[in-house]
């Protein structure tokens, strides 16, 4: 099968596209004809930072597509069913193989980019606001990263549900499509003090919730806090070391929540909550915004391009 591939750790220009053995199907899992890949912020980490394992290595979290084999162990899924999924490794390629425990049927009608897209960014949000941040309707919402794809994801959950929705974003054009999603206020992070321009949107309150997918901005995010507030902490995009003094916020009673959504997907509450996301979007009620698509031979310019940063929504590939 065709893959995109990388033998150490680098930059995009480490990937290559080449030819490798067709993955095999374990007795509890499917195998995937890749339809479309989701690259995720955790797959441009791996890439940039972690030694694979061996050579060849193929990187990616997410991809969606239809089953065209399955495990003798497996009992609910069939060979032409249309399913998204997720994994540590091995989307970036032609074949996927992944237990089936991790894959969601796509609902009638829902786009392969979208389907693609939608458990990580969406779930992670989801969890993120409501099981971590028990986020309320009325409160008031801070997203660090807002154009990105969990804060757009969490942008357009929050407002649903209710809540004021704040967010940090660089450019009046991502701002406004944000807007349209159910942003309230966007907060220019290279213009403006975002811990004051929030304290001066709540009153001086400080916001309710803040989700904080970004690392370096922690400092920030607990400032931007209300007394008794909850900052939930999902990654550290911005790659720094996360030295942080937390005594502020222990004077101030706030709670810092950490999220990692890898162990936590194929958990029977998140697993139902992925489900009925995707079928929020198939409906039209959930719209996942998809940036840019490559062929997957342009897997470099298109981990350059999600990297960059420069547009609101996902950057996907298609075999």
């Amino acid at each position: 099968m065709k893959a995109a591939v990388y033998d150490v750790a680098g930059g995009p220009e480490v990937l290559r596209y080449a030819e490798i053995e067709d993955p095999v199907c374990a007795d509890e899992g499917v195998v995937i004809e890749v339809e479309a890949i989701s690259i995720e912020g955790g797959d441009l980490i791996h890439r940039a930072m972690m030694p694979p394992p061996h050579p060849a290595y193929v990187v990616g979290y997410a991809a969606a597509g239809r089953i065209v084999a399955v495990g003798g162990a497996v009992r609910h899924r069939r060979v032409g069913q249309r399913v998204t999924s997720f994994d540590m490794a091995g989307s970036h390629a032609a074949l996927r193989a992944v237990p089936a425990a991790q894959t969601w049927l796509v609902p009638e009608g829902l786009d392969a980019a979208a389907a693609a897209a939608l458990p990580i960014s969406f779930g992670t949000a989801h969890h993120c606001l409501f099981a971590r941040g028990a986020l309320r309707s009325g409160q008031t919402v801070l997203v660090q990263a807002g154009a990105g794809g969990v804060g757009l994801a969490a942008i357009q959950l929050a407002h649903q549900a209710g809540a004021r929705v704040l967010a940090t974003v660089s450019g009046e054009t991502r701002a406004a499509r944000l807007r349209e999603l159910g942003l309230a206020h966007a907060i220019d992070h290279r213009k403006e003090d975002v811990a004051a321009e929030v304290k001066r949107l709540t009153d001086g309150l400080g916001a309710d919730l803040v989700v904080d997918p970004v690392g370096s901005t922690l400092a920030v995010s607990l400032a931007a806090l209300k007394p008794e507030g909850r900052l939930v902490f999902v990654g550290n995009a911005g790659g720094s070391a996360l030295t942080l003094d937390l005594w502020p916020a222990l004077q101030a009673n706030q709670s810092l929540f950490g999220v990692f959504m890898g162990p936590l997907l194929t958990r029977p509450e998140v697993y139902q909550t992925v489900d009925m996301l995707l079928h929020e979007a198939a409906s039209g009620r959930l719209p996942v915004e998809i940036a840019r698509r490559f062929p997957l031979a342009e897997a470099v310019w298109a981990h350059r391009h999600a990297r960059d940063g420069q547009v609101v929504g996902r950057v996907v590939m298609i075999p």
